[in-house]
């Protein structure tokens, strides 16, 4: 299902859903550590529907979705990046579930440049998609990130302006190393 945010955000999609690098052990424990310092002013948190992460106490949290009857919440920050997570049954498939958030993206956006990653982040092995698209005139970026538990399969999708990227990448990845914890 696509589903879209207000007039002044891009369109988000919501589906009952990087460039993979090789890190060395260093630049893990380099991403770990930028993650403990981010969630250590990430006063918010979110602990419901059998889930709990962090994220900064000026984001907006819709539970909108989850209130609704979906398995997804979202949280805005303040220049309208935003990211999700969507819960499934633990018998999704992760790579099914990011190449469903892919095919979904595709028909957003005519022109969408797509990546296929593989990851492991806190002994989670996580496939996905990095994407580059314009909407609204500006160039964006989009990380898709899927991963199974015994409990269910989790989807991650976070999304904004290229600038706005860029200065929030690691408290994104500091909210996902918070759920994934």
């Amino acid at each position: 299902m696509i589903a879209a945010a207000s007039a002044e955000r891009a369109p988000r999609i919501t589906l009952a859903l990087t460039r993979a690098a090789p890190h060395s052990t260093a630049a893990a424990r380099h991403t770990s550590k930028q993650a403990s310092n981010q969630s250590r002013i990430m006063a918010a948190v979110f602990d419901k529907l059998g889930i709990r992460f962090l994220y900064p106490e000026n984001w907006t949290l819709d539970e909108s979705e989850a209130l609704a009857g979906n398995q997804v919440v979202t949280v805005y920050s303040p220049g309208g990046a935003f990211w999700s997570v969507m819960i499934h049954p633990a018998d999704a498939t992760p790579t099914k579930l990011a190449t469903t958030a892919l095919k979904a993206m595709r028909q957003q956006y005519d022109e969408l440049d797509a990546e296929e990653v593989h990851e492991n982040v806190a002994g989670h092995d996580l496939v996905g998609h990095d994407m580059n698209f314009y909407c609204l005139d500006l160039t964006n970026t989009a990380q898709v990130r899927s991963y199974l538990t015994p409990e269910a399969a989790y989807v991650v999708l976070c999304q904004a302006d290229d600038r706005e990227f860029a200065e929030i990448e690691a408290v994104f990845r500091a909210i996902t190393m918070s759920l994934l914890s």
